[in-house]
């Protein structure tokens, strides 16, 4: 993979880490982890699923910022943004919606299957051997792209 493609790696991987932990911190200072359970007890779950949630928005955002075993903490955080986007579904698209809507939730659940697909990027503490894809058509895809250039330089 190109040092650029590394690169653009850990963009993406920063900035899920810095939104997974501003989420628990607005749980943590804002809302309070007892204000976060009545809320969660109002939208119909157990108030205690609060306690868990923080604690995986704050590890798993910590774990990418580290890159540390990235791929599986993208990956394991995706249900938790996936529940937020079906309790938002029924404000509506915007994020910015009474209620807010689903789309922000939306495009963080793609962000992170995009990081567990990419893999960990440049700078990654402990890589992530296990949980990676694998991917056929990944293979048909370079080889086209191979394909495509040979054909281009009449090779």
């Amino acid at each position: 993979m190109s040092t650029s493609t590394q690169w653009g790696i850990i963009v993406l991987r920063t900035s899920l880490a810095v939104m997974w932990i501003s989420h628990a911190m607005l749980k943590l200072f804002v809302f309070t982890l007892p204000g976060t359970a009545k809320y969660f007890a109002s939208i119909g779950f157990a108030p205690w699923l609060a306690y868990p949630v923080f604690a995986a928005e704050l590890l798993g955002g910590l774990a990418l910022l580290l890159g540390f075993y990235a791929r599986q903490a993208a990956l394991a955080l995706v249900p938790v943004m996936s529940v937020v986007v079906w309790v938002h579904w029924p404000n509506g698209w915007v994020h910015t919606s009474a209620g807010g809507g689903w789309e922000y939730p939306a495009f963080l659940v793609a962000s992170s299957i995009a990081l567990w697909l990419l893999g960990d990027g440049a700078v990654a503490m402990k890589r992530s051997p296990r949980l990676a894809p694998r991917l056929p058509a990944r293979v048909a895809l370079l080889r086209g792209r191979d394909a495509l250039r040979a054909e281009g330089t009449g090779q």
